[in-house]
């Protein structure tokens, strides 16, 4: 049996995505992690990560294994999540296709060849950020790809409109205008952000557009009548002749003109009516019934968007891809200015630890720290930190080391207890100790990073999560601490992974914010 997934059905898994984030029994939030992806090769890690980086592999393993690495989190609310469409910048002498109801396989539109609406290039950005759709470009049977545009649309008034004097033939519609706010977040060079609130919003300019769309309260919906056939031999010489639209809405009519041969040669819409899903123009006050067969008009009337042009945004556009918008910046200690990163990911529902209460804070730290006494070296972010504990030995990567407060943050993941000639699950010598997980222990023992020879101890004395190492500068940690210890914020083990990108390793300093921009195609 034939069937397909309709772009009605894309935009709705958008719109639920939306809502689930809008919905506070959700928590989500972009990841940052892996910050020694050549060194802990194995399951997906490679030497030449930053040059030949690997696609992820979306298995439970994998996902998992991204899950030991996570190093910090950032909350994703609606004001930081923008559905979004395809980024089409007004050029002058450029043809752009006018909105049509029927592009399909049998009917793609003319200029692009598109056999969906969605994919033609039916509207514009300005170079102020407002957005048209193209009702009238000209086009009929005559000359189906319309006229090259060459008045720019400027204007924000409700109803269609040309936007010059050059007579290109352009009718354009105003629907929005991207604000400030959304392009320094949402800007891109492929992408227009839409409106996160559009059919709630009680912003003026929205929703004077929105209302001004919705036909049951305007009795003002089809457009554009579209000459497909002139036909031939219908009342001649006919001027602003009012004829009725039939089909399954009421109200809509147009007025035709027509040449001395009895040709149509202008539609003009007199009044949209309502509630069309398709529509017929009643040819018959224009003496049809002495019409040959063979030279019957064919007009075509455009059938909107349900409810106007405007009233609902995402469907009109085909809103089916997202943006997810973080900035990580050195606002808290969280998130180590001197680590590294090469994985991004979206996770859902995390729990706090020691809980199965979801975790809702703005942020979270996802690694284990140290408070450390008498260092010895400086490590190296990445490299093996170890220590002799009760039943072995406890092992972690380094994910930051900061040298005010003597804190060492680090994760401890699965490669670190993988057969290390093989960096796989391959049976070694020593599996029965050296593969079990340990955690560091509040002790006198020595921490030791073997590769760049650092050396430190565990400040058994310290508790809490801030400290003054100075006497005169309070530093917030992020993290509380017991004993000189502190676990994750979140359970590394909750929560679904529904993103995943690996990347190029990115190393932070102090003078550096990151801008993280995520796509998401539904």
């Amino acid at each position: 049996m034939a069937a397909i997934v309709t772009d009605q059905f894309r935009i709705l898994n958008a719109n639920n995505f939306v809502e689930t984030v809008d919905n506070s029994a959700n928590s989500y939030y972009v990841v940052v992690g892996l910050a020694n992806p050549a060194l802990a090769v194995g399951f997906g890690r490679t030497t030449d990560w930053n040059t030949n980086t690997p696609n992820p592999v979306d298995n439970i393993n994998y996902l998992n294994h991204a899950g030991d690495t996570q190093i910090f989190g950032k909350k994703v609310t609606s004001a930081n999540v923008r559905r979004l469409i395809t980024r089409r910048n007004w050029t002058q002498g450029t043809r752009y296709e006018m909105y049509r109801h029927d592009y399909s396989v049998t009917s793609p539109s003319p200029v692009t060849n598109s056999t969906r609406l969605y994919a033609s290039n039916y509207y514009v950005m300005n170079k102020n950020f407002d957005v048209y759709v193209c009702i009238d470009n000209g086009s009929s049977g005559i000359s189906t790809t319309g006229n090259a545009s060459q008045d720019e649309p400027l204007f924000t008034d409700l109803e269609p409109s040309r936007a010059g004097e050059s007579g290109d033939g352009y009718i354009w519609k105003y629907l929005f205008t991207v604000p400030p706010s959304d392009i320094i977040k949402f800007d891109s060079t492929e992408y227009i952000s839409v409106p996160g609130d559009w059919p709630t919003s009680s912003e003026t300019q929205i929703q004077s557009v929105r209302e001004n769309g919705d036909s049951t309260i305007n009795n003002n919906q089809i457009k554009k009548v579209y000459i497909d056939k002139q036909g031939f031999g219908y009342s001649q010489n006919i001027i602003g002749r009012e004829v009725d639209i039939i089909g399954d809405g009421s109200g809509a009519k147009v007025v035709v003109d027509t040449d001395s041969n009895g040709k149509i040669i202008k539609t003009n819409v007199s009044s949209g009516g309502q509630g069309y899903t398709y529509g017929m123009v009643d040819l018959g006050p224009l003496g049809n019934s002495g019409v040959s067969v063979g030279n019957q008009a064919k007009l075509i009337p455009i059938i909107p968007p349900s409810r106007g042009h405007g009233f609902d945004l995402y469907k009109e556009l085909g809103t089916d891809k997202l943006l997810i918008y973080a900035r990580f910046d050195d606002s808290t200690k969280d998130f180590p200015t001197d680590t590294k990163f090469a994985q991004i990911s979206i996770i859902k529902n995390p729990t706090s630890i020691g809980s199965t209460t979801i975790y809702t804070a703005n942020d979270f730290s996802s690694v284990n720290a140290v408070k450390v006494i008498s260092p010895t070296g400086t490590p190296t972010i990445g490299e093996r930190i170890q220590q002799t504990v009760t039943d072995g030995t406890a092992e972690g990567y380094i994910v930051s080391y900061d040298t005010d407060t003597n804190v060492i943050k680090y994760y401890q993941d699965r490669s670190l207890y993988f057969n290390q000639t093989t960096s796989d699950q391959t049976d070694f010598v020593g599996v029965t100790t050296e593969a079990k997980v340990l955690q560091f222990e509040s002790s006198a023992e020595s921490i030791i990073a073997p590769t760049s020879g650092f050396t430190a101890t565990v400040d058994q004395t310290f508790t809490g999560i801030s400290t003054n190492p100075t006497g005169n500068k309070v530093i917030s940690l992020g993290v509380n601490f017991t004993n000189g210890l502190a676990s994750p914020e979140i359970n590394k083990k909750s929560g679904e992974i529904i993103y995943l990108d690996n990347r190029p390793l990115i190393t932070r300093n102090s003078r550096q914010k990151e801008d993280i921009k995520i796509i998401l195609e539904f």
